[in-house]
């Protein structure tokens, strides 16, 4: 039961940050779309405070609970594909928390430009960018650990 449990939460964690990574990029794309400065506050607001609950929690308890799994299912932490793992989410996280930081920063320089009835500035778009791309390798590394976890390959 314990076993159970546990992947259970593990999975959970798993589709929190997928799940959540996907709809923020979604809907700041939307918005980004649109140059609406308002809407683009507003929709980075609420991105960055999911990014806050949801995210940052799952993020935080990830790694808790995939150490109990492999403990309670007798897979050593030197397996190779629980070190990919690692180096994934090591990967992930490292394009995660600037992304966390820019979007916070879009999202004030949306309302600035909002305050003074101006469209967003450039320093908004050049941040949108990096923003996009550092979604790539972030997104592209969480999909990887998705397949590690349930294929387990020998690498």
């Amino acid at each position: 039961m314990t076993y159970l449990l546990l992947k259970y939460l593990h999975v959970v964690g798993a589709t929190v940050i997928l799940g959540t990574g996907t709809g923020i990029a979604f809907f700041m794309l939307m918005a980004h779309r649109t140059s609406d400065a308002a809407f683009v506050a507003r929709t980075a607001g609420v991105v960055v405070t999911a990014d806050l609950l949801f995210t940052a929690s799952a993020v935080t308890l990830q790694p808790i609970t995939g150490y109990l799994l492999m403990r309670e299912a007798g897979y050593a932490m030197n397996e190779p594909w629980i070190v990919a793992s690692l180096a994934l989410y090591g990967v992930a996280g490292l394009f995660w928390l600037p992304v966390v930081w820019i979007q916070a920063r879009m999202r004030d320089l949306a309302q600035e430009a909002v305050a003074r009835a101006e469209p967003l500035p450039p320093r908004y778009h050049r941040l949108f960018r990096i923003w996009f791309l550092f979604g790539f390798p972030g997104f592209g590394a969480v999909a990887a650990i998705l397949w590690l976890m349930i294929a387990k390959p020998s690498l």
